[in-house]
Order: structure tokens, then sequence, then C-alpha cells
């Protein structure tokens, strides 16, 4: 079995569970943040919206300087239809190059710099793992609690929430 052929189903279920987050996330809420050193939910839905493209620019580029660069960058959340329609997009070309990277392409070393400076370099199929995917799962959690606290009903993740029931 390949590489791709063991990130793609995880990649697919958190992507698919990380949806139906996204899409709960209420327009007229944006602006708000559980504290003033918080992102705003707006600006922590774009970001997580955003994640996936950062797995097509670690298979189709050695390296990413955050630095300047607006490569990694989130846009700003307009409204829910829209962060949809971009978090969609990302995950249909970062599948897709993911699908058709050979083992070899994922055992790349991929580097990530700020300022010029290496932060890490780790092979493609980890920064797939850790870097989109863990980071993904770790800003839908405190998506989690931005909607519990905006009264949001939230939808099943790893199981029932208390709002899906069991």
């Amino acid at each position: 079995m390949s590489i791709a052929a063991t990130v793609l189903p995880e990649f697919d279920q958190e992507m698919a569970t990380t949806r139906t987050m996204l899409e709960r996330v209420p327009e007229t809420r944006a602006q708000w943040t559980p504290h003033v050193k918080s992102r705003t939910l707006g600006q922590l839905a774009s970001h997580i919206g955003n994640l996936p493209r950062l797995g097509l620019i670690a298979m189709e580029a050695d390296e990413l300087d955050v630095t300047g660069s607006s490569s990694g960058r989130s846009p700003e959340f307009e409204s829910t239809a829209n962060l949809i329609r971009t978090f969609d997009d990302n995950v249909r070309r970062a599948r897709a190059a993911i699908e058709s990277a050979s083992d070899s392409d994922l055992m790349e070393p991929w580097t990530l710099r700020r300022a010029g400076r290496t932060v890490w370099t780790l092979p493609r199929a980890a920064v797939l793992r850790s870097f989109i995917l863990s980071h993904m799962i770790h800003h839908r959690g405190q998506l989690s609690v931005y909607l519990r606290l905006n009264d949001v009903p939230l939808p099943s993740v790893y199981g029932p929430s208390a709002d899906t029931g069991g």
C-alpha cells in the first residue's frame, strides 16, 4: 500500500468532520472573541478553512517561509458560504496532489521557515499529518469551544456530541 493510500482515509475523515463544524459558523458572530488575545470566530474559521491549502503548498513546493508570504495567510472571513467554498476548493486541490504523489514524493524533505530561519524540516508525509491534519484538529477543537460559548449546536466529531445524542 502506498503512503498516499494510508494518508487519504484520515485526510478524508478529518476534512468531512471539519466541514460540518465550519458549516455552523454564525456570520452574525464573526467578530466575537472569547478573550482579547484570541482570534475572532471569523478569523479562526478562516484559518481552519485555509489549512488544507497548506497541504497543496507542501506538495508543490519544497518549503514555505511564513514571514511576508501571502501563500499561507488566511483570507478574511466574508460569509459562511464563502468559507465553505474556499474550504472545499482547498480540500479538493490538496487531496488531488496527495493522491497523485509517489512514495518518494512523500518522503522528500519539506521545510517551514520564518524570516529565513528554519523552523523544522520533515518528510512531506509527516508534514501532512502534523502541520496539516493535527494543526487543523487543534484549531477545530478551539472552534468547537467558540461555537459552544455562542450556543451553536455542535456536530458529532469522534462520536456523538451533547447536541446530537447518542
